[in-house]
């Protein structure tokens, strides 16, 4: 069995074999069983195996954008639970662009923010107030509120503003570190909102707790976006900026600034960093991610509420980052998968099996014990076996690699320069 397997692992044409039996027995697994979670969790599954296949980077894009964009969708249209797995996929999308926003900030950066889901709530509330007539109480302009075909500017527009928000914020929090730090953001995530909460006087501005509701669903070319398969593709294309964006900036001269800073600020700064700037365009760049996608939930949902935005949805959000692996893209990709499904689906599902044993008298399992209710409890005992057994997270940050006959051609190349400067 080990041979097999070390087989499999170096040859490339046995990998791309068993990924494609397995991307097809997954496929006909969920053709014919349209209800299967089960099934549905399996095909996602085949994106971990090609993540760890020896293809080519470019190979793997592109078989992954097919499985997302074609594969999956066309296996789970043939029933009647296409929309709830869509759904599914649509809200761990959002919650993956999240996570790696705030990777950025935690993973990167190595500053601790407990109040990233405030972030989210500005870029949520910035379009459903100008969306609805709720601005109509406090902007009477002819123009107001904007209609659905506006959503698109307002994904850039939500992002701008919730930079903005994290510079504001960075401004004076720099001043403190470590769990200080932690404490500061905390604050301005209950502070945010609870200011949304209560700025329904004197002018109702965001509904207070009752919330924002007919909040407009997108439109292209007058085409209405209401349906989570049609929102899944929508969440597809801003997922792909948020992933490339950050792949891109992980490996830039920034991006190595923002490692500095998370190892060691004094040595950072006597490298020549500004420590100051380089921290504000992490909190910014961060929170811009979230509050795009706070524009993509508040049309998904329709409806927002300040219970949106508590301070355990900024809670789960680190919990993905630090069970992914801080600091790695892949690894917060996953761990943001695996706690959304977890909660949204595995968890619900167990919950409604072990309901329908007790409702036919063969188990007695107290509600008070559903797993659907104690999530929390089962997310500390997950940290709890990653701290322990994968203390770098499930899949771990790994520094890039560098030829060694690159960095020697560049460093004769240099020598060879400064003697003739000389």
């Amino acid at each position: 069995m080990n041979n097999l397997f070390a087989q499999v692992k170096q040859s490339n044409k046995l990998q791309a074999i068993f990924l494609t039996s397995y991307i097809v027995v997954t496929v006909l697994g969920l053709f014919l069983l349209q209800e299967s979670v089960t099934a549905f969790l399996l095909i996602l599954f085949s994106l971990f195996l090609l993540y760890k296949t020896n293809f080519p980077v470019k190979l793997k894009w592109s078989l992954g954008i097919l499985i997302l964009t074609l594969v999956m969708p066309f296996a789970a249209s043939q029933g009647s639970a296409f929309e709830s797995y869509m759904g599914v996929a649509t809200l761990v999308g959002i919650y993956v662009a999240m996570a790696l926003g705030l990777n950025v900030v935690v993973g990167l950066a190595g500053l601790l923010d407990l109040g990233f889901v405030a972030f989210f709530a500005i870029g949520s509330y910035t379009y459903a107030i100008f969306s609805t007539n709720q601005v109509q109480n406090f902007l009477k302009l002819d123009f107001l509120p904007f209609s659905g075909s506006s959503f698109w500017v307002f994904i850039i527009i939500g992002g701008i503003i919730a930079a903005i928000a994290g510079v504001l914020l960075g401004i004076p929090v720099l001043r403190v570190k470590g769990d200080y730090l932690a404490i500061v953001t905390l604050g301005f995530g209950e502070i945010i909102r609870i200011v949304f909460n209560n700025l329904d006087k004197p002018v109702n501005i965001t509904g207070g707790a009752q919330g924002i509701s007919s909040i407009p669903s997108p439109t292209i070319f007058g085409y209405v976006i209401s349906d989570s398969s049609q929102f899944y593709y929508v969440v597809l294309v801003v997922l792909a900026v948020v992933i490339l964006g950050v792949t891109r900036l992980q490996d830039s001269k920034l991006g190595r600034s923002w490692q500095a800073v998370r190892e060691n600020e004094i040595a950072a700064q006597a490298s020549g960093i500004h420590l100051v700037r380089t921290k504000l365009i992490a909190f910014a760049i961060g929170a811009s991610f979230s509050g795009m996608m706070g524009v993509v939930f508040a049309a998904k949902q329709m409806f927002i509420d300040p219970t949106n935005f508590t301070l355990l949805e900024s809670i789960t959000i680190l919990v993905m980052v630090i069970l992914g692996g801080m600091g790695s893209v892949p690894g917060v990709i996953l761990g943001a998968s695996l706690v959304t499904i977890l909660n949204l689906q595995v968890l619900t599902e167990v919950t409604n099996y072990l309901n329908q044993l007790t409702l036919d008298g063969v188990l007695n399992i107290p509600s008070a014990l559903s797993p659907s209710k104690m999530q929390r409890m089962i997310f500390g005992l997950i940290l709890i076996l990653v701290a322990i057994f994968r203390p770098q997270g499930l899949l771990p940050a790994r520094n890039k690699v560098v030829p060694k006959e690159d960095v020697v051609d560049e460093t004769v190349i240099d020598e060879n320069q400064s003697s003739v400067s000389v």
